[in-house]
């Protein structure tokens, strides 16, 4: 039978297959013909624990039966409340900065990011009907990077041929050059000339760049940044959508940073990729500046699932399971069983540029006709699907991202396709 679903980043004109998954359990995929596939990508980095995790699965099961929606404009329900005291006493938090206060809810990675654009421009928008600052809108970004598909979202990511035809909608942003080795410097020096214009914000991807490349920075980088922005005066936000929830090796990324942002938005594991649900965190200043007695200065966002109960239940048993159960020491077992895995890839002559920054690596494989468009990817898609393994290279660079529940032997399959593919697309010197 034909399907009449459009898949997202799906050229359907190729005809490619599609395998049909009919369920999962942890790190595995069961398709409908019987066949597995060990999920390397997290199902596009929102899987943490596993698929079909227990305790997540039994709150879903029981919210269900008590409370499924609710209008969350002026209403509120415990799954809620639970989940933002939970995710402010998680938040990176250090003495000499204010720390993360309020939180807002949404229901995607690229919402969560457009709530923080709002939240900032309202908060200058608002300082300045109050004679306190003057109105500011220009936001910074950082090259290459990429925070979603809806509008806002993609007018702070790269530009290329994924957002070209939006072009006309897009806002025009300040780039500052990525602090690729060796032009460390230049990127803080453009910042600093940047932030003395007076912008609004900077957001950027704490120390690992996602869909732009699994492009990898210093956490000294990130702290010099956080200060720069802090000396003008410019918020500072932080997009920890995908490296948030364990995948850099600690909770949230900017902890390795020794940062507080004003602003952070956080999706994809917050429900340990069992349902959508997302969340932007901002200090209490950001909030103040919102609330007064005329309505018309109120924030005005929303969407209809606003802090749905299923959503924020599952959340509150994500956030349990950090607490109560050893997630990091996992998180630290599957990056060692990474890395020893990976310096052997990397010895392979169809490889280079092997980088690691907690549970995701990446390595560049050295093609010809390597490009975003060309049809190395599909064919490496391909190549991985005939093996049992579901992985998805931007152009040529393969990556792992896998759920914290990979065992050995599933990371010596990977690791062993990984040279497998080396060796039939590699261009050998």
């Amino acid at each position: 039978m034909t399907s009449t679903v459009w898949h997202p980043f799906t050229q359907h004109g190729l005809n490619e297959p599609i395998p049909h998954v009919a369920r999962a359990e942890g790190a595995v995929l069961h398709l409908a013909d019987g066949t597995t596939l060990i999920d390397g990508i997290s199902s596009w980095w929102v899987t943490t624990h596993g698929h079909c995790e227990p305790r997540i699965a039994a709150a879903i099961a029981h919210q269900a039966t008590q409370l499924d929606q609710l209008i969350f404009a002026a209403y509120t329900h415990e799954p809620a409340e639970v989940v933002a005291r939970g995710l402010i006493d998680l938040a990176p938090r250090f003495d000499s900065q204010p720390s993360l206060a309020h939180v807002f809810y949404s229901d995607s990675g690229s919402t969560a990011v457009e709530v923080a654009l709002k939240m900032a421009l309202g908060y200058w928008h608002n300082l300045s009907l109050d004679g306190l600052a003057e109105a500011r809108s220009r936001i910074l970004v950082l090259e290459h990077s990429y925070h979603g598909d809806t509008i806002g979202a993609m007018s702070i990511g790269e530009r290329g041929v994924y957002n070209a035809a939006w072009t006309p909608l897009l806002f025009d942003v300040g780039t500052i050059p990525f602090p690729a080795p060796g032009a460390e410097q230049a990127c803080l020096d453009a910042l600093e000339a940047a932030c003395a214009q007076k912008p609004a914000a900077f957001i950027v991807e704490p120390l690992i760049l996602g869909a732009g490349g699994m492009l990898l920075y210093p956490a000294a980088i990130l702290r010099e940044m956080a200060a720069i922005c802090r000396k003008h005066g410019v918020l500072f936000i932080a997009d920890e959508v995908m490296t948030g929830w364990g995948r850099t090796g600690t909770l949230f990324a900017c902890e390795q940073a020794g940062v507080v942002p004003d602003i952070m938005a956080v999706a994809k594991g917050i429900t340990g990729g069992a349902i959508p649900l997302a969340a932007t965190l901002a200090t209490a200043p950001i909030f103040d500046a919102h609330v007064s007695t005329d309505r018309a200065r109120l924030f005005y966002h929303s969407s209809s699932y606003t802090a749905n109960a299923i959503a924020c239940a599952a959340a509150a048993a994500n956030l349990a399971i950090w607490r109560e159960e050893d997630v990091l020491g996992r998180i630290a077992t599957l990056a060692g069983g990474i890395a020893t895995r990976l310096a052997k890839l990397a010895a392979h002559p169809a490889f280079a540029n092997s980088r690691q920054l907690g549970t995701v690596a990446a390595i560049d494989l050295m093609a010809p006709d390597a490009g975003y468009l060309s049809d190395l990817a599909p064919r490496l898609r391909a190549f991985f699907l005939e093996r049992g393994l579901l992985l998805r290279p931007l152009g040529n660079t393969i990556y792992l991202m896998p759920p914290y529940c990979l065992d050995a032997d599933q990371l010596d399959s990977v690791f062993a396709a990984l040279h497998a593919a080396g060796d039939m697309f590699g261009a050998h010197p």
